[in-house]
Order: structure tokens, then C-alpha cells, then sequence
């Protein structure tokens, strides 16, 4: 079976790990060519190990004027060898560990990127940014220094038995009995090392979202002078990190001074056995120290294996918790049987959307039925809606705040799947679509502007990335943002900050409608988009919001009769439920909820020195108000 970074789905800890390696081999040819400079640095270990009995025997024992000569220029050429193929080894496996990582990050970021906005509503910022930093890291460093390190030890290891059991294969014998005792520690403390390293990856990634919630939130922070309170909660999650550092610490560093012990009783015994060999001149001087060197030598890379464990274990922990995200299935997907339409062009065909006997539901309460109170109906967000919006029109929502308006509007670009019924926009299901060209005839403008930290050109221009700075500009003007925008130092080259941050509410709303009107979708959906806004602001967005409008088939979820009184159909929900549709002064002469609502809201005025008389809103000195 063959693995790729990008087919892998729902694999077993194991298949996973497997999964790893093969991914690593695609890089064969650097890992072949790895591999020879770890041959040449493993050679070059035993050989130096080995020219210690000529170095003895010859030059100090038999005094060999010719070895003086000889033996110097091959521990130069050992070395210089030994130096060379070392850059290339690190060099190599770098290249192969930074591949693998980019590939995992880009797969990470591809996947997040395109799960539906349910599972961001289940994660934690934080905690997936962990995931694409933190977690692939350490995968990084198993990667490029856990795996050079395992198969650079495994031919050192080789080459220096090699030389152990030339020398002397009585004496190696008894050394190899002793040895398999090193290994002790790295299989008893690795398990530990592993559990422990989930539990500091979970608790950084936990950090994470504090700091996130905390920075983007210190203006809360401030005004509700919560510093001190911040401050304890930060130290909390760093006291219950340390802890899990140091117990993986404690697990780390106990198998090497075990090791050390355990070697140091081998070397103890080829002191007394070897010694006593050359005592009894079954053995030379220069064959057990050279035999004593490679020895040494060899107890070291053994040694290391416990380090190299403790990598593994953690990047191993890292691999699950990375894959624990790429495995995620999205829940929104193409149509089953593989074909889907494109949307139809709105400028050439009357498009009608309608909502058919929809029902819906969030996806942590998909197991609840919608008949009886014990069946969950009070779970339901959406109930039997049936809603028909032709094409061109505007519908205004209007409810009470929970009321499902806003999850209404969200299953038309398929942010969500309904759970009963179904969506059709000119008579097919929007599932039958294809999802990009469905989300490419929406456009979206909501109570919080969301832009990036970009200049204010590339913000407008994200809406269509072919557009021309003449488009921009256009764009612009229509949306009422020419003005303030060349007064910028840099005018549209002018980078706006984090979320937008170095301008006003009204500044950002308008600077996002100039990207929905760039994007010149054929249905638009405006979520409480001038809520947030002062009266003075809220006027000229206002004027924005109608050039936006013309011609578009428009969804207005709002509670100013401002926004909502020259729509062509007004839809009334509440708990998931559509109570009274019709126009405004339809729904005024009924005397229903809409009515009620709209009375309520002008006694709110009255006490403010308005009043509305006829459905409109008057200042105390009779100026239309709005």
C-alpha cells in the first residue's frame, strides 16, 4: 500500500506511525545518498577505533620508525572523512525533515482552511495554531535529528562491532551478554516519556488559546481592571506545564545515568577479563586497547538510543495529535454520486430560492428526534420553514435575538447542511451545486467586519483577485470609502492593521461592502451589519449598503425599521419558527408580533424625544428621523 501526506484517512496509531515512515522514504534518493555519508561516518568511527592497536603495538611497543610515518596520515584522511560525510548526513536528512514538515503544515493549514464552520465552533483557535506550530515542530525534530541519529548509531554500531569481534571474539562475547541490559531503560522509560509529552502538547496548545482569548481581549481585560485575575490563571496553566515538563524530565533523565551504569559494569568486566589476557600474553597491549576504544565507542551510540527514544516518543505523540485533524471528515461535501452543476447565471434567468419544509439542527444534537419534548424539539434551531424569495427581491428577518435568523441565513451559502428538507435555488438542491460556484454567487457583510492585515487595496481586492486598481477604486465609491481612503498616508497602499484595528467601525463596514461589491455576487446576505454603528456612521454605510443592494437578490437580517421597512417581504421568526411574513405596512395593519415589536421599539423612541406616526420615525420637531 502506498501512504501520501494527502490520502491518509482514519488510520490506527500504528498505520499512522507506518503511514510516517513511508512519506519519509519518498525522499529516497536524499535518504540513499544520507545514508552513504552515515556509512563513511560509521567506517571512520571503527577506523579510528582501530588505529589505536598499530598506534600502540608499532610505534610505542615495537617502535616502527615507518608507522610514525604511516598512521598520522591516515588518522588525518579517517578524520577528514569522518568530517565530511558528517555536513553531508546533516545536510541531507535536514533537507528531507524540512520537506516532510512543509508538507505537513501545508496539508494542516489545507485541511483547517477547509472544514465547514462547525468545527471551528468545536476548536479552540489556539489549540489548532498549536497544531501547525508547536506539534509539527516536534515532529521536525524527530524528523531531522531523531531518524539521522537512529541510522547513523545503527552503522556505527555495526562497524564497530565489526572491529570488536576482529580483535577479540572471546572477549566480545562476554562484552554482547551485558549489553542488551542498555536497553532497558529506553523501552521502560519511553512510555512514560510519550505520555507525559501528549499531556505538555495539550497544555501548550491550551496556553495558546488563553493567550489568544486574553490579547485580543485586552480591552475587556482593562476596563474590567482583571489584570491581577488574568495574571493567577496565566500562572495556573504554567505551574500545571511545568509540572508535566518536569515529570518528563524526571522520565528522561533517569535512563541515562542507568545506562551509564549499566555500561560501566561492561566496562569493568573487559578491564578484569581483557587485562588478565594480556597478562597471560594471549592478547597485546595494543589489541586490548583498541579493543577497549571500540568498545567505549560502541556503548556511546547505545547510550544515545535513550535520547533518541525520548525524541521519538514525543514526535510520535505530536503525529497523533497532527493526524487527529487531518483525518477530520468535513461534513459539508459534493454531491454523492460526483456530478455537480454550476450555478446559473442570475442576469439571464429569473432565479427563484426557496426553502422546502426545512428542519435544522446544530450537529451535536443531529441524535435527537423533532417530535416531543423527549425527542429533543427544543433542539431544533430551524423548524419547518417553507419561504420562497424571487430572484431580485430583499427579505428582511426580523425576531427576537436566538430566533434562528442568522442560522437560517447560513445554510444558503451551506455553512451548514439543513437536517430535513432541502434548499433549492431555479428548482435544484443547493447540495447539488458545486460548492464553489454556489459560496461564488454570495457575498456576505456582517455586524463584525473582518478584514486582514493588509494594505486597504488588497482587502477590496480579496473579493475578486483579478480585479484593477481601477475596479478597486470604483468599488470604493460606491461604497462611500474613496474619501477617508485618500486621506491615508499611503491612500490604498495604506496597511490597516490586525482585524482592521487602525480604523472606525463605519470605515471597516465600508471597506468590507467595497469587497462585496468587487465581488459582484447575485445574492447577498447582510447579518446586523449596521448595528454596531453610530447614527452618523450608520447613515453613510447606509447609503453604501443600497449601491450594494441594486439588483441583487438580498437577505437583511436587522432591527432597525431603517434597514427593514422598504423591504419586499418581511419575515418574522421566532424559536425556529416563521410567525408573520408579509411587507411593512402589511404586517403594521395585521397587529401581530411585528406590530407589537415595532410599538414596543417606538415607546422606546418616545422616551428619547422621538416618535413614529404612520410606520416613520420623527425627531420632537417632526424632521423624518428615518
Amino acid at each position: 500500500m502506498k501512504y501520501s501526506i494527502f490520502n491518509i484517512k482514519n488510520l490506527e496509531h500504528k498505520d499512522r506511525y507506518k503511514a510516517l515512515f513511508y512519506i519519509i522514504c519518498e525522499h529516497w534518493k536524499r535518504l540513499f545518498f544520507a545514508m552513504l555519508c552515515m556509512v563513511v561516518v560509521a567506517g571512520s568511527t571503527a577506523a579510528s577505533a582501530y588505529l589505536v592497536k598499530p598506534m600502540l603495538d608499532d610505534i610505542f611497543v615495537n617502535q616502527d620508525s615507518n608507522g610514525l610515518k604511516f598512521i598520522p596520515l591516515a588518522a588525518i584522511t579517517v578524520f577528514l572523512l569522518k568530517g565530511l560525510a558528517t555536513y553531508g548526513q546533516n545536510y541531507l536528512m535536514s533537507y528531507v525533515g524540512e520537506s516532510v514538515i512543509k508538507s505537513f503544515r501545508d496539508r494542516l493549514y489545507e485541511q483547517i482552511i477547509a472544514l465547514p464552520l462547525s468545527f471551528f465552533h468545536q476548536e479552540k483557535t489556539g489549540t489548532l495554531m498549536s497544531r501547525i506550530t508547536n506539534d509539527v515542530n516536534i515532529v521536525k525534530a524527530m524528523v531531522s535529528s531523531a531518524v539521522t541519529s537512529l541510522l547513523r548509531d545503527f552503522f556505527t554500531v555495526i562497524g564497530l562491532t565489526c572491529v570488536i569481534f576482529y580483535m577479540d571474539w572471546r572477549l566480545a562475547v562476554w562484552a554482547f551478554l551485558i549489553l542488551p541490559l542498555a536497553f532497558y531503560p529506553i523501552i521502560a522509560f519511553g512510555r512514560r516519556v510519550r505520555r507525559f509529552s501528549t499531556g505538555c502538547q495539550e497544555a501548550m496548545a491550551d496556553i495558546n488559546v488563553f493567550l489568544h482569548e486574553t490579547l485580543s481581549g485586552a480591552k475587556v481585560v482593562k476596563i474590567f481592571t482583571m489584570e491581577a485575575y488574568e495574571k493567577e490563571r496565566f500562572r495556573g496553566k504554567t505551574d500545571h506545564l511545568f509540572r508535566l515538563e518536569m515529570k518528563s524530565v524526571i522520565a528522561k533523565s533517569l535512563s541515562s545515568p542507568v545506562m551509564e551504569f549499566l555500561g560501566g559494569v561492561g566496562i569493568a568486566f573487559i578491564i578484569w577479563f581483557g587485562g588478565s589476557r594480556v597478562i597471560n600474553g594471549t592478547s597485546t597491549t595494543g589489541t586490548f586497547f583498541s579493543f577497549l576504544t571500540a568498545v567505549m565507542m560502541l556503548y556511546d551510540p547505545v547510550k544515545k538510543l535513550s535520547n533518541l527514544n525520548n525524541a521519538i516518543q514525543e514526535g510520535l505523540a505530536a503525529v497523533t495529535r497532527i493526524y487527529d485533524v487531518i483525518e477530520q471528515k468535513p461534513e459539508i461535501s459534493e454531491a454523492k454520486d460526483g456530478k455537480s452543476y454550476e450555478l446559473p447565471c442570475f442576469k439571464q434567468e429569473n432565479i427563484e430560492i426557496r426553502f422546502e419544509n426545512l428542519f435544522f439542527k446544530y450537529i451535536e444534537d443531529q441524535n435527537s428526534g423533532k417530535n416531543g419534548d423527549k425527542d429533543g424539539k427544543d433542539s431544533w434551531v430551524l423548524r419547518n420553514i417553507n419561504l420562497s424569495v424571487k430572484q431580485g427581491d430583499v427579505v428582511a428577518l426580523v425576531g427576537m435575538s436566538g430566533g434562528g435568523k442568522t442560522s437560517l441565513v447560513n445554510l444558503i451559502p451551506r455553512f451548514y447542511d439543513v437536517t430535513e428538507g432541502r434548499i433549492t435555488i431555479g428548482g435544484i438542491d443547493i447540495k447539488e451545486f458545486d460548492l464553489s460556484s454556489l459560496r461564488s454567487k454570495i457575498s456576505i457583510v456582517t455586524q463584525e467586519p473582518i478584514l486582514f492585515n493588509e494594505s486597504v487595496k488588497e482587502n477590496i481586492r480579496y473579493g475578486r483577485l483579478d480585479a484593477s486598481d481601477y475596479d478597486i477604486e470604483n468599488a470604493a465609491r460606491a461604497a462611500f470609502a474613496h474619501d477617508f481612503i485618500v486621506r491615508f498616508p499611503k491612500g490604498y497602499e495604506t496597511i490597516i492593521g490586525e482585524l482592521g484595528s487602525r480604523l472606525s467601525g463605519g470605515e471597516k463596514q465600508r471597506i468590507c461592502i467595497a469587497r462585496a461589491l468587487i465581488k459582484d455576487a447575485p445574492i447577498l446576505i447582510l447579518d446586523e451589519a449596521t448595528s454596531a454603528l453610530d447614527v452618523e456612521a450608520e447613515q453613510v454605510v447606509q447609503k453604501a449598503l443600497a449601491n450594494l443592494m441594486k439588483g441583487r437578490t438580498t437577505f437583511v437580517i436587522a432591527h432597525r425599521l431603517s434597514t427593514i421597512a422598504h423591504a419586499d417581504k418581511i419575515i418574522l421568526i421566532n424559536n425556529g419558527q416563521i410567525v408573520e411574513f408579509g411587507t411593512h405596512d402589511e404586517l403594521m395593519n395585521i397587529g401581530g408580533e411585528y406590530f407589537k415589536m415595532q410599538q414596543k421599539r417606538a415607546d422606546n423612541l418616545n422616551r428619547k424625544g422621538r416618535a413614529m406616526i404612520g410606520g416613520k420615525i420623527y425627531n420632537d420637531n417632526f424632521t423624518t428621523a428615518s
